[in-house]
């Protein structure tokens, strides 16, 4: 058996991993291994034999001894470890599903250790795409642990890489199909699946596999997702083998730096749009939706928008020409039907969020038609144009919009003003670029003109604008721009400020840390420069004249101490004149005195008055010495020759005297420096009190204007009244005159139905007995008629025939009936006169019921 392992050992690997036997091919992963681990680089000949057979791996990997596969997949990770991204793309096509079927569903808890261990080895060395791709054929096995497995370990791969690494998009579309298996584990492992992927995406993973859920699923969901809520936001576990070469050359001074911004940038949700696909909008709007948008009638303008609504209602939409889309519903801001214009702000609010950046080259025309129409004051109107122009903003910047933004809050409609302010605000709050420094001047300019308008919402409106852009900008940034503030604005704005909650930050930027570096000497050299007299040019570099070596007789002369000034002795024009800086009129360039010619040492702080002078040619800076005159060097050399400590008592007298002037002078400039300061704040301060004194005028002016029209109103109406009360006294007289023509004909009617002299009467036979008793009978008639009346005679007619007409009939003549029959009726005239009478009555007094309300209501 001893001689059989030593043969066995000294097989190459590759024989070995074929091997019949079992213990062979284990030895076999576990001497490979170790020989990986050994190896110096990924070029070395150890894995050459691994990476031209890649079948090797296939069958280490599904070895059918557990023992042996354990083993098997040990020495995989081994290779990927140490073999690099090379030993990645060769293996992998051939591994992924073997580690899959055999290793992730092992028994073995160190086997599946190892396989997941491999799987992210992979995606590690290279990218996920390809290992996500293999793994998702894994989800429609027949097996239910496979599927369970896959899943898990899909879980373990977000939970160390995030979605950022991993696409989610193609795990989440497998989801639904996961929660309807009939295996419990399958669903035990898909909720915790979808637990893991809601850590990084939160409520955007919905909008791809939620609505294919039942509802009970979305309640066992929504309780795990409640943990899940209060936890931070997750960070990537493991980096990617390119991110840890990018951390390891960066510096380490910047490390601390990086991983506060990996940090950061884990915060932000991820947005459904980056999950959503691209939806094809214009092939679904109507064919005749130009010509619905121009018909007369708002209901079929309303009904092709809403159609246009439900369509382009998607997370993205696909990009393509919307010009002619665009343009219609810039133009459906102008409408005059509200419900219209509602309608029009929803939909560009979806087009804006569905193509976002695609959107941007839109926003001309869709932004100020919506910020004219801002002036509706029906608060739906305003909530869809505002919520329509922060999509328009979202897909385009501050840059972009703020020039819009910034006319429009001038505009002379305080409701345009306010509402545009509004969005300003929610501009500022959402962006996520801060604003330049040109930018921040004008948002600045304009939120303080705001502070003195007389509406106390435009007022806080600005305020609050200034709080939110110091917010960004900081502190330091705004203070120019609170100057001239008085304390209770700028302690309403700090207010703001420290409410604020901004998405952008002013950072500084970390290029400017060399040149600082680089002009570290020259801050050196500022503090001898600054003593230069004001009659002296000031020298472009000092290196100028040392190009240019002066000659050699004046290297001798060095004084042994005293270097005032390194360009104090140039000549200029008016160099006689240093009383207004204090300084010594003879300085030494480059360690030499100057000629006797230019120092004035005896000359008390005079200002030059010779033309020679103003007349001397000024040398440039760039000849150095060799621009001065050097005909005559023996003054200089007598000079030099002189002991420096010849008068070196009238230097130091002028230079007290000097300085004590200067002192003087610097008192004077810091006087007048805190008088010019002190003129300014008063200025501010006055106009702060114009811009009131302004806004009052105005208020009053507008005050006095709706008194005027209000009187005039009411003279008005004080006319109408007039006019109404002529024309009810007209109707009064004419009613009274319509009383009297009624009285005249009842009374005229009145006439003509009194009872006349009949022959009949006049001349009555003296033997009338019967005539008697007929007109006894008669007037008993009549007055039994006038008690009785008509409808009772009706009733009774068959008694009173028999007492009274059938007496009648019988005794009575014809001519007595006759004048019988016309009394009647005379007596039916009176009566009917009499009812006509009162009906005029009760018309005259309707009439002047109704006279008396109008002058009640008048």
């Amino acid at each position: 058996m001893a001689d059989q392992e030593e043969d066995f050992s000294s097989l190459p690997l590759p024989d070995r991993f074929v091997h019949k036997n079992w213990k062979v091919r284990k030895q076999g992963y576990e001497d490979a291994a170790k020989a990986f681990e050994v190896t110096p680089d990924e070029s070395d000949p150890t894995f050459k034999p691994f990476l031209l057979d890649s079948g090797l791996w296939k069958g280490a990997v599904a070895d059918s001894n557990v023992a042996a596969q354990q083993d098997g997949i040990n020495a995989l990770c081994a290779f990927l470890k140490f073999g690099g991204q090379d030993a990645c793309k060769r293996s992998r096509n051939a591994t992924i599903s073997p580690i899959v079927e055999k290793g992730l569903s092992s028994t073995r808890a160190a086997t599946k250790q190892s396989a997941l261990e491999a799987l992210l080895l992979y995606i590690e060395l290279d990218k996920s795409d390809p290992v996500i791709e293999d793994l998702l054929p894994s989800l429609s096995h027949k097996q239910p642990k496979i599927i369970a497995a896959t899943l898990a370990a899909m879980t373990a791969i977000y939970h160390a890489y995030g979605v950022k690494i991993v696409d989610p998009k193609p795990v989440l579309k497998q989801l639904p199909k996961a929660f309807g298996h009939a295996d419990k584990n399958v669903r035990a492992e898909a909720s915790n699946l979808a637990v893991e992927l809601y850590r990084w995406l939160r409520e955007a993973m919905k909008t791809l596999f939620w609505n294919d859920l039942k509802p009970v699923q979305q309640q066992d969901l929504e309780k795990l997702f409640e943990a899940v809520k209060q936890e931070p936001p997750p960070t990537q576990e493991r980096l990617l083998r390119s991110q840890q070469a990018a951390k390891a050359a960066a510096p380490t001074a910047e490390e601390g730096f990086e991983e506060e911004g990996e940090a950061g940038e884990a915060e932000p949700e991820v947005d459904a749009f980056d999950l959503a696909e691209p939806v094809d909008v214009l092939s679904k709007v109507p064919k005749d939706f130009n010509e619905n948008m121009a018909s007369s009638k708002w209901k079929d303008r309303k009904e092709t928008l809403d159609a246009l609504f439900a369509v382009a209602n998607t997370d993205r939409i696909k990009e393509g020409q919307y010009d002619d889309i665009v343009a219609a519903l810039a133009k459906s801001m102008k409408d005059a039907n509200i419900a219209v214009v509602t309608v029009a702000a929803n939909c560009i609010e979806v087009l804006a969020k569905g193509l976002r950046r695609s959107f941007a080259k839109y926003r001309s025309r869709v932004m100020a038609p919506m910020m004219e129409k801002l002036k509706e004051k029906k608060q739906s109107v305003a909530d869809a144009l505002g919520q329509a122009l922060d999509a328009v903003f979202a897909s385009t910047g501050l840059s972009e919009c703020l020039e819009d933004v910034l006319e429009f809050l001038k505009h002379k409609n305080p409701q345009v003003k306010a509402e545009t302010l509004k969005f300003l605000i929610r501009c500022l709050k959402t962006t996520r670029e801060a604003p330049s420094k040109p930018e921040t001047k004008s948002i600045a300019d304009a939120a303080t003109k705001l502070l003195t308008e007389s509406v106390e919402a435009t007022r806080s409106g600005g305020a609050e604008v200034l709080g939110t852009l110091m917010k960004i900008m900081g502190e330091r940034a705004m203070g120019p721009h609170m100057e001239g503030l008085d304390d209770i604005r700028k302690t309403k704005i700090k207010e703001y400020f420290d409410a604020a909650e901004v998405k952008a930050k002013d950072k500084p930027k970390p290029v400017a840390a060399p040149p600082k570096a680089a002009a570290a000497p020259a801050a050196q050299k500022k503090p001898i420069a600054k003593k230069i007299a004001p009659g002296l040019k000031k020298p472009a570099r000092a290196s100028t004249p040392q190009e240019e070596p002066p000659p050699s007789q004046y290297k001798q002369v060095v004084p042994p101490k005293s270097i005032p000034s390194k360009v104090g002795g140039l000549p200029k024009p008016g160099l006689a004149a240093p009383t207004t800086s204090g300084l010594k009129p003879a300085t030494k360039v480059g360690g030499l005195k100057a000629p006797s010619n230019l120092q004035s040492p005896r000359r008390n702080i005079t200002p030059p008055t010779s033309t020679e002078e103003d007349t001397a040619p000024v040398p440039k800076l760039g000849r150095g010495l060799t621009g001065r005159s050097l005909g005559k060097p023996t003054p200089l050399s007598a000079s030099t020759s002189d002991p420096p400590s010849s008068n070196p008592s009238q230097p130091s007298a002028l230079s007290t005297a000097e300085r004590a002037e200067l002192e003087e002078l610097r008192i004077e400039r810091d006087r007048s420096g805190r008088t010019i300061d002190d003129l300014l704040t008063s200025k501010a301060k006055q106009t702060s009190q114009i811009h009131e004194l302004q806004n009052e005028n105005a208020q009053l002016i507008e005050e006095r204007t709706n008194n005027m029209l209000s009187i005039k109103a009411k003279e008005t109406q004080l006319v109408r009244a007039r006019a109404d009360a002529e024309e009810a006294e007209q109707t009064v007289q004419k009613q009274a005159r319509e009383l009297d023509r009624l009285r005249r004909e009842l009374s005229q009617n009145a006439r003509e139905a009194s009872p006349a002299a009949t022959e009949d009467q006049i001349y009555r036979d003296s033997g009338g007995s019967s005539a008697s008793i007929a007109r006894g009978d008669t007037g008993r008639k009549l007055a039994r008629d006038y008690m009785v009346g008509p409808e009772e005679e009706k009733e009774n007619g068959a008694l009173m025939d028999e007492g009274g007409v059938k007496m009648r009939e019988r005794d009575a003549s014809p001519a007595q009936v006759r004048r019988e029959v016309s009394k009647e009726k005379e007596q039916e005239g009176v009566e009917a006169g009499e009812q006509k009478w009162k009906r005029a009555a009760e018309v005259t007094n309707q009439l002047k019921a109704r006279i008396e309300l109008m002058k009640e209501k008048r």
